[in-house]
This record gives structure tokens, C-alpha cells and sequence, in this order.
């Protein structure tokens, strides 16, 4: 199960009415690479595969694949806004160590 914020799931709405994407699904998954072991990606999908996990929210819903799964479990996504801009915000409670960019991870 992963927890999106209230203010993230605006964040993505908005994204998703701008980029003219409102039929489609969130994709959220993990791939290898980046400034440590791993990095998270993101991706509008139109269909989803009969071994992904789906999670409804109030206006959207995210799908994650199976190979992610194990890594995306109990995340928290967040939304912040501050001098710099706004960027997105994972809480990985399964990460061992974080780049600075909060993007890429490791895990034990």
C-alpha cells in the first residue's frame, strides 16, 4: 500500500488535466540506476496489465507493476513547494540511504 498526500494528489491532478491525460492511470514504479541503487519513475498508462496492483484515489488511481511492488510498499508521496519550486516528495520507509535529490535510493 502506498500513501499519497492530499497535496500531492492535487499536484497530480493538475499535471494530469494540463497534460490532457484525465482517462489515464499513474504509473509509479522503480528501475535500477540513478545517484544510488535505485530511482522512481513516473508515467501516464491508458491500460494496466492483468499482475498490476491497483490503488484508487479520490480523482485518479496509481498502478504499480509487480517487479516495484516489494520496493514501493509503504511509501509515502508527498508535494512541496518552497524558494526553489515544487517537486515531490518520497518517503521510503524501506530505504536504507537517499541521494539528495530524494529520487534515488538504496536498499540494504
Amino acid at each position: 500500500m502506498i500513501t499519497i498526500s492530499e497535496a500531492a494528489q492535487k499536484e497530480i491532478k493538475r499535471i494530469q488535466t494540463t497534460r490532457q491525460q484525465q482517462e489515464n492511470y499513474l504509473r509509479v514504479g522503480v528501475k535500477a540506476g540513478g545517484c544510488s541503487d535505485y530511482y522512481y519513475t513516473f508515467d501516464w498508462e491508458s491500460s494496466i496489465n492483468s499482475s498490476d496492483r491497483v490503488y484508487p484515489q479520490q480523482e485518479f488511481s496509481v498502478v504499480i507493476d509487480q517487479q516495484s511492488l516489494p520496493y514501493l510498499n509503504q511509501l509515502k508521496l508527498d508535494y512541496t513547494e518552497d524558494l526553489m519550486g515544487g517537486g515531490f516528495r518520497f518517503k521510503n520507509p524501506q530505504a536504507t540511504q537517499s541521494c539528495s535529490c530524494s529520487r534515488s535510493f538504496s536498499i540494504g
